[in-house]
């Protein structure tokens, strides 16, 4: 072997003796590559485990949703009817109400005017306690 070629040779080693730390890094960097790829397909497994859990959770929840809007439909359709019966009585106890304080109104001079019979002789304090409280339920009755 000539010279030349000892030299090339021996910058060759050169080359691959500085080559093999590299060699070396580029190994544990692959090595890390793949482990961080089966913990990312694992997290992917999980992210697709969840997003098919929650398409199932919103499907239950668009059926609850239905089926509370039909029964909450069932029942204000009961209740229409009820409210129609409410109004119209509401309606006539107005119109009655009217009526009695009209009649109320033009009894009351009469009442004014018409003599108060005799109290009769009270027996016991009960009885006075009860007319005294006859009396003023009357009279607050009448303000």
């Amino acid at each position: 072997m000539s010279p030349l070629e000892w030299g090339l040779q021996l910058v060759l080693l050169v080359l691959l003796g500085a080559a093999i730390p590299f060699a070396l890094r580029l190994e544990r960097a692959l090595r890390e590559i793949r482990r961080d790829r089966g913990a990312m397909e694992g997290s992917a497994q999980g992210l697709a485990e969840a997003a098919r859990m929650a398409e199932a959770a919103m499907v239950r929840l668009r059926a609850s949703a239905e089926l509370a809007g039909r029964q909450v439909a069932e029942r204000t359709a009961a209740a229409e009817p009820l409210r129609d019966d409410l109004r119209y009585l509401v309606e006539r106890a107005e119109a009655l109400a009217d009526r009695l304080e009209g009649l109320v109104r033009a009894g009351r001079p009469l009442a004014a005017e018409a003599p108060r019979p005799a109290e009769p002789a009270v027996q016991s304090q009960a009885e006075r306690d009860l007319l005294r409280a006859l009396s003023l339920g009357a009279a607050r009755g009448s303000l």
